[in-house]
């Protein structure tokens, strides 16, 4: 697959890119990206949630009512899980939400991932380009040029910087990621992949 390199101000280079089809243009497997989007999401999770059972509830020591001749139930602890205050019955109790996918199965999501993208047309190739000062206007700008303000836009770059990365945070539809960090979810998770030409080569190095 070709696609052209667009400049910031939204035009054609006159420079097209070859997308290697093994990445780009691979068998999509939905499965694959289900398994992966679904154990990246699960190890968000922190599983630190916690309810109080019946003996760690505080309070309760003294039998609230006499054993015999009240017609009610016999209760030892007014922190019973019958009563209100008491305790929880089998309740929450953290644990580990982690779950793990076979390396394998990670490349085959990001590959299928990658390549629903370009099926889909959702791939904009840009040349590089720097900011000497921290500014968010001249950034918005260009995705504006691009045809890209309303849209939720994944930039992948070759390296991390700072300049960049600063100048797009209050950018809300856009998310700025280096090329062998964005996950399969994050890719899934944006309507438009904009990608910076060099980002493309980081790209096949950790994919290909």
């Amino acid at each position: 697959m070709e696609l052209k390199v667009l400049n910031t101000g939204g035009t054609e280079t006159g420079e097209v890119v070859t997308l290697r089809d093994d990445i780009f243009g691979a068998e999509i497997s939905e499965h694959a990206m289900y398994l992966d989007v679904k154990s990246i999401l699960a190890n968000r999770r922190q599983g630190t949630h916690k309810s109080k059972t019946r003996g760690e509830v505080r309070g309760g020591g003294r039998k609230p009512l006499r054993q015999k001749g009240t017609g009610n139930a016999r209760q030892g602890s007014s922190r019973s899980p019958l009563n209100i205050g008491g305790g929880t019955i089998f309740g929450p109790v953290p644990h580990a939400y982690d779950q793990k996918v076979n390396k394998k199965v990670k490349l085959l999501a990001r590959r299928s991932a990658l390549s629903s993208k370009a099926k889909a047309g959702q791939i904009v190739v840009i040349e590089d380009f720097v900011f000497e000062n921290i500014k968010t206007k001249p950034f918005a700008q260009i995705l504006k040029n691009l045809g890209l303000a309303e849209k939720k836009t994944l930039m992948l770059t070759p390296g991390y910087d700072l300049i960049i990365a600063r100048s797009g945070k209050n950018i809300a539809a856009l998310n700025i990621m280096t090329a062998d960090k964005a996950s399969t979810y994050d890719i899934l998770h944006s309507h438009t992949l904009l990608v910076q030409k060099t980002a493309l080569k980081k790209i096949e190095d950790t994919l290909g």
